[in-house]
């Protein structure tokens, strides 16, 4: 009777990737990982005498920022905050500033997260119970295997001569190693040229099966006309932030101080002007958020529409809404300054206008118009003695000089 040998455990499909995967979790087991999120770099602008206010804000969102300017009316913070802590201050700034204050601001990066331990606290994961990311490693002994944690992997592998080996050791060995490559003797080009023929070009003429070859002539094909494709007709809209576009235009501004409803009248019936132009839907934004119990209201003026937002609505708030509910079906372009809201309205994949952009484009819309009018003022004439025969000119000539 045979005895049978036992059979030798071998690798199989797929083992190195597990072993890839667990050697990763491993290492960042064993690194001191620091836990990141996402940093603003903002510029906010606001009257002198709330400084103190935003600084005191901005340290509570644990944020730094300085003063970069000021002259004695408005000043200029910059700095840096964390998105989590910062991304509703927009509004705060514009309730204690009463609209004179904007805050800009534009992703930084990322940098070491504020409340690290409460984060991690708060997601309640836990690496030892992953299932999709096991943290131990897996040894083969007697052809089976079997699970180590990540602790104590290193009392299993087999590399012991390795890990005896000192820092020192370590070190003298590399610098040995550095030292070798410097002596050793540098490769000539006839021998790279060399290497490159027996391994790149090894295979070069042999890879003709898939070749076609080319008959001796061969008839030049009729070419081919594709009917261009249509552009896709999208209305157009124009979504403006009131507030924001009265507070950056400086003769509205200077309105707003003693006449809040004259600058927003004016404002308007600038829009209406740019409309009968620009021929676009065009649809003014007012904040009403702190009107109590105010609804949204929607008022048609002349050839554009005004929308006043309502209780705990900001025209920020609107304007994002409208613009994720119908980039598919408009072209949608937003006039504002906001630089927070610029950074959601184009991730919707809207246009922008900023308030200066905005301004130059409709003055100079309206440049073209007075051109256009002042070309067209001589084709159009139609003086009366242009309209009389010769004979009857000359008559008037005649009485002209008897009278005379």
């Amino acid at each position: 009777m045979s005895r049978e040998k036992p059979i030798k455990k071998h690798t199989e499909g797929g083992d190195f990737r597990e072993a890839t995967y667990r050697a990763v979790r491993q290492g960042l087991k064993e690194a001191q990982s620091v836990l990141l999120e996402p940093y603003y770099g903002f510029t906010l602008e606001l009257p002198e005498n709330l400084v103190g206010r935003a600084m005191t804000d901005i340290e509570k969102m644990s944020g730094t920022c300085e003063i970069t300017h000021t002259d004695g009316a408005t000043a200029v913070l910059t700095g840096s905050a964390p998105v989590f802590t910062m991304r509703n201050y927009q509004k705060e700034v514009s309730a204690y500033s009463r609209g004179m204050g904007r805050l800009f601001c534009t992703l930084k990066g990322y940098e070491p997260c504020h409340n690290p331990e409460a984060v991690i606290k708060e997601s309640g994961y836990n690496s030892e119970t992953d299932p999709d990311n096991p943290s131990g490693s897996v040894f083969c002994s007697h052809g089976a295997g079997f699970v180590v944690p990540w602790d104590q992997v290193k009392s299993h592998m087999h590399l012991e001569p390795f890990l005896k080996l000192t820092q020192s050791a370590v070190n003298e060995e590399t610098r040995d190693s550095h030292t070798a490559s410097r002596e050793a003797p540098l490769m000539s080009l006839e021998e790279i040229d060399r290497i490159i023929e027996s391994t790149f070009y090894a295979n070069r003429g042999k890879r003709t099966e898939w070749k076609r070859k080319r008959p001796a002539y061969e008839a030049p094909r009729e070419p081919v006309y594709h009917e261009p494709r249509q552009a896709e007709h999208r209305e157009e809209y124009l979504l403006v932030d009131g507030y924001n576009i009265v507070f950056a235009w400086p003769e509205l501004a200077e309105l707003a101080k003693d006449n809040m409803d004259g600058a927003r009248m004016k404002l308007l019936d600038q829009l209406c002007n740019y409309q009968a132009i620009r021929k676009c839907r065009i649809i003014a934004v007012f904040d009403a958020y702190r009107v109590k119990e105010h609804r949204e209201e929607m008022i048609a003026y002349h050839n554009i529409h005004l929308v006043y937002t309502k209780e705990a609505q900001t025209a920020d708030h609107y304007i994002e809404r409208f613009a994720h509910d119908n980039n598919g079906k408009y072209r949608i372009t937003v006039a504002t300054s906001d630089g927070l809201q610029q950074m959601i309205v184009r991730g919707a994949g809207c246009a922008l206008l900023s308030a200066r952009e905005l301004k130059i484009e409709m003055e100079a819309a309206n440049k073209r118009v007075a051109e256009d009018f002042q070309e067209s003022r001589p084709s159009q004439r139609n003086y009366l003695l242009d309209s009389l025969s010769d004979e009857t000119k000359e008559q008037l000539k005649e009485a002209g000089r008897k009278e005379s």
